[in-house]
């Protein structure tokens, strides 16, 4: 995951880079080594903003990484789960819930049904 400029992220051209080169460059050099570098906020708040974001719109696939990468940016999973259950009133009951679903698989993989 290095790379000479920027943060070195390679998320974008490890997942899509084969069949979109120009999709994982946007991802990896635009949004991960500039927007997200940005000191207007800090990673941990653009995390709740993606978090929430991502829930309101339903994208629960890209809110399995995101979820985790809340966390690694200083999002506990009690505020998570908290800005979950605040959203369940703005973007409705069945986003929260489908929200809080991919958090017990994220969180502890152990506890989902199978």
């Amino acid at each position: 995951m290095t790379d000479t400029a920027g943060t070195g992220w390679t998320g974008g051209q490890r997942a899509v880079g084969d069949i979109a080169p120009a999709l994982a460059h946007y991802t990896d050099k635009v949004l991960f080594d500039e927007v997200w570098e940005r000191s207007e906020l800090s990673k941990r708040d653009r995390s709740l903003v993606t978090v929430a974001a991502l829930t309101v719109m339903g994208n629960t696939d890209q809110l399995r990484f995101h979820l985790d990468f809340a966390r690694q940016n200083g999002a506990t999973e009690t505020e998570l789960i908290e800005a979950l259950t605040h959203l369940a009133f703005y973007a409705g009951w069945p986003r929260a819930m489908a929200a809080v679903g991919v958090a017990k698989e994220v969180f502890d993989p152990s506890r989902t049904e199978s």
